[in-house]
């Protein structure tokens, strides 16, 4: 079943030339490296819908709700327990904001089903249609976006620090860039052979996600090479360990180091940024745009 809701087009509700859109992250999760892990409040749902109503209230344009953690070593989820997480959170917040517009952040293709059939509108996947066969298809049926994010990511290329928490140190590139955006334009393919539309995805250079400290601040560094590939960018650094290691710091004290790897992105092309302190960010994101529209 194909849930009306589903089919949102992306040209219809963002114009990349007029702003940056801002997406607020709720982690149905008890263990989200960022420390904001919903799960371990006495009332979840309730909390989301409280997080929910303040992110929308400080100019969130998208709620990503992602019930599995993608912190390095995470462990992974059953299909039936991370619905059991985010599905109850995409009802309620359907119920209560019938407006918002919401994204399931999930490699499954059975959870991206039933998401999209609980109200979500938009696919966040962090491997981009490689991990699960059959998501590329789920798209393609529901109509929907579909955010196609790389990933290199390697367990054995990890190492973790109990006050920075975990960075990948062993990732190896031919050529950074031209490697990503090789990688993310194969994904690309397989969401064109399945039927997506190009003007449905937008792709995510993965900050975070199998780079190491020094490609991190490359890629936003360099994020407007991107731009030529012709797809919308989102671009997620917040809170995240490159912040962390960079500046000596722990999850807990990385506005700053994430308002300015933003404002940088921005500056170079990012249309969308994906980010848990919401209300701050936002202000970042408008004040840069007034002065790159200026």
């Amino acid at each position: 079943m194909k849930h009306e809701k589903s089919s949102l087009q992306l040209s219809h509700h963002f114009d990349w030339s007029a702003q940056t859109y801002v997406m607020g992250i709720l982690n149905l999760t008890p263990d989200s490296f960022s420390g904001d892990g919903i799960l371990a409040q006495a009332n979840p749902i309730k909390h989301a819908l409280g997080q929910a109503e303040a992110f929308l209230q400080a100019g969130a344009h998208i709620l990503d709700i992602g019930g599995e953690s993608t912190r390095p070593g995470a462990q992974t989820l059953s299909v039936e327990d991370e619905l059991a997480r985010v599905l109850p959170a995409i009802q309620a917040v359907t119920d209560q904001y019938p407006s918002a517009i919401l994204s399931i952040d999930t490699y499954k293709a059975d959870v991206a089903t039933a998401a999209l059939q609980a109200g979500a509108h938009i696919v966040n996947d962090v491997w981009a249609l490689r991990a699960d066969a059959r998501m590329a298809s789920v798209v393609a049926e529901a109509g929907c976006p579909v955010v196609l994010m790389h990933n290199r990511s390697k367990p054995n290329e990890l190492a973790v620090s109990q006050r920075l928490g975990g960075r990948y140190i062993g990732s190896e590139y031919d050529d950074l860039l031209g490697n990503i955006a090789a990688e993310l334009l194969a994904s690309v393919d397989l969401a064109r052979q399945a039927g997506i539309a190009d003007s449905q995805m937008i792709l995510d250079i993965g900050i975070g996600f199998g780079k190491t400290v020094t490609q991190n601040l490359q890629l936003t560094r360099e994020l407007s090479y991107f731009r030529k590939l012709g797809f919308p960018i989102l671009y997620g650094p917040s809170r995240k360990s490159f912040i962390g290691y960079t500046l000596n710091l722990p999850v807990q004290e990385r506005l700053e180091g994430t308002a300015a790897s933003v404002a940088l992105a921005i500056a170079n092309g990012a249309n969308i940024i994906r980010v848990h302190d919401v209300k701050e960010m936002v202000r970042v994101a408008r004040m840069t745009d007034a002065i790159l529209r200026a």
